[in-house]
């Protein structure tokens, strides 16, 4: 059979390499959080298709805010009435904490320059972000430059946006930004060229940094040639210790957050991004994920996050997006297994877990549900897919309930089978509703009324149990090892019927003086093992229930029926 072929593909060339001779980065590690910047509020809000509203985008600010932002590009206050207006509104309401700047993006044009500085009045702190695009597409096609005429236009903005800052006595602390729009598609050579000429004119310091801004305005290529592109641009630039470099991908090849992740290696400390990746097109890259990505690591992302249902909500009220079910991290389903092998795992990863609560270790789980403000409830659920550790894990976790492995292999079984027939999950109070129907304080035919035994010695009981079959009482005595061997022997003995208990095992459901003892038995009675469960605040009462929800389940002592 020949292969599948899309034909068009021939139209399309790869990237090229990058020109960088003894690369650095792959063996570096990430070990602290950069600076962050939220985009939502210009980059995130352009590509809605309903734009939030002055309200909404207050509301969205002050919630930046609290999860830690301390760089938030507010607008491009040129652009709209609306954008101008927030700027204003946040300024004049001050609602601006200390420690927090806002950004705002300006093209390297006379009006645009100086409506961006009216709109900045009286800001505390601000990062004014210029920008022209450099990529050699661009140049050529949208613009018809050539680099000259591409470098000059740049080196106007600078110059205009400089005498602004220096003409200014307001007290405002300005930092300044230059971004090489289209980066990844500009020649390396052309980029850092570009870059020093605009830092030419800013003339910053070690100790008055500016930032200059690498986008990865259109995603064209693996994620490892966009960190060679970084750092061949730290390695190249004569400005280097004079700057932050800043990174701002988009998620056009679903590689941002690596693309991010690489370029921090690279050289970068400064991140733009949105929530959820939010943004044009394919979107930006994804804050959220790439700080929890340190999380999982040890490292504190300096952003907060422990209540990301909240967020979810926060972000979905005003953006009208919706966050994926899949979503790292956030998503609903994403800290959920359905199947097997995998229940099996992480429940036994979370009773290992007990013994070192420091060290995060559970299987298929990359960090604590609760450290995110999510419970363990959902981690697991039942479905068709799932198997005897998934079943075991929701009644331990939810009802108290530690089955025996060869019962909670029998049960969930039982539970694929409901699930199969159903084609639906089962919520974690119909599998217990299920358990408690199916083996739980079975009482027909046989009802336990009363039960008592006497010690004749170290190693022998004798039982007197009172019993219903079928509406006819019975009182059995028997002599045994202990009250659930005299009470077989005596079944044995009075209905001649063989019965042998295979296993056994109790445990208090609940702590406290009003806690139930759950017991779980299997009884081969004749040649069929069967199993029963009982439950009562007595254990004796509950050890012998299970016995006999087992004898009832048999089919051995009548007509069986259950309540």
């Amino acid at each position: 059979m020949q292969p599948v072929s899309m034909k068009n593909h021939t139209k399309y060339r790869p990237f090229p390499p990058v020109p960088l001779e003894n690369r650095q980065w792959p063996n570096r590690t990430i070990t602290e959080a950069p600076e962050w910047v939220s985009v939502d509020l210009r980059d995130g809000n352009q590509s809605l298709e309903v734009p939030m509203s002055l309200a909404q985008k207050l509301q969205f600010f002050d919630y930046l805010v609290k999860v830690g932002f301390r760089t938030i590009e507010i607008s491009f206050p040129a652009s709209s009435d609306t954008d101008f207006a927030l700027t204003r509104a946040l300024i004049e309401q001050d609602r601006i904490p200390d420690g927090v700047a806002i950004q705002v993006l300006t093209q390297s044009r006379d009006h645009i320059i100086a409506r961006t500085f009216e709109a900045l009045r009286g800001a505390k702190e601000a990062v004014v972000h210029l920008y022209n695009s450099t990529s050699t597409l661009q140049r050529d096609v949208v613009f018809g430059f050539d680099r000259k005429a591409c470098i000059d236009l740049a080196v106007y903005g600078a110059k205009q946006i400089k005498e602004y800052v220096d003409a200014d006595t307001s007290g405002t602390k300005w930092i300044l930004e230059y971004s090489p729009e289209s980066f990844s598609g500009t020649e390396m050579d052309f980029a850092v060229e570009i870059c020093d000429a605009v830092l030419d004119v800013w003339q910053p310091t070690a100790a008055h940094k500016c930032i200059i801004n690498l986008p990865n305005t259109v995603e064209m290529s693996t994620a490892n040639s966009y960190a060679d592109q970084v750092e061949y641009f730290c390695t190249h630039t004569r400005w280097r210790d004079q700057i932050t470099v800043s990174l701002h991908a988009h998620n056009d090849r679903g590689t941002a957050t690596a693309a991010t992740e690489l370029g921090l290696l690279a050289g970068g400390s400064r991140v733009e991004g949105c929530l959820f990746g939010n943004g044009e097109r394919t979107g930006n890259a994804d804050i959220l994920n790439i700080a929890m990505n340190m999380y999982s690591q040890g490292i504190d992302p300096h952003l907060d996050f422990t209540h990301i249902d909240e967020m979810v909500r926060v972000y979905e009220e005003l953006t009208g997006m919706t966050v994926s079910p899949r979503h790292p991290y956030a998503g609903k389903l994403v800290y959920t297994s359905f199947s097997g092998s995998h229940q099996d795992a992480i429940k036994k990863g979370m009773k290992r877990q007990k013994t070192h609560p420091d060290r995060w270790e559970v299987p298929y789980l990359p960090i604590d549900p609760q450290d995110v403000g999510r419970s363990y409830e959902p981690v697991i659920r039942i479905n068709s897919q799932s198997g005897k550790g998934g079943v075991a894990f929701i009644l331990e976790q939810n009802f108290g309930m530690v089955l025996p492995r060869p019962i909670s292999e029998e049960f969930g079984q039982l539970c694929k089978r409901v699930s199969d027939e159903g084609h639906r999950e089962l919520r974690p109070q119909e599998i217990f509703d299920l358990f408690d129907k199916e083996y739980i304080n079975v009482t027909e035919p046989i009802r336990l009324l009363s039960h008592a035994e006497q010690l004749v010695d170290d190693k022998t009981v004798d039982v007197k149990v009172r019993i219903l079959v079928s509406g006819k009482e019975h009182t059995i005595t028997g002599r045994g090892n202990g009250l659930l061997d005299g009470f077989v022997n005596g079944m044995q003995a009075t209905f001649g019927r063989e019965a042998e208990i295979q296993l056994y095992s109790q445990h208090a459901m609940t702590a406290g003086t009003e806690a139930l003892a759950v017991s779980y038995v299997q009884v081969l009675v004749g040649d069929v093992l069967v199993t029963g469960a009982g439950i009562s605040a007595n254990v004796s009462k509950s050890a012998l229930r299970a016995v006999i929800s087992a004898m009832n389940r048999s089919g051995r002592w009548g007509e069986r029926t259950e309540q």
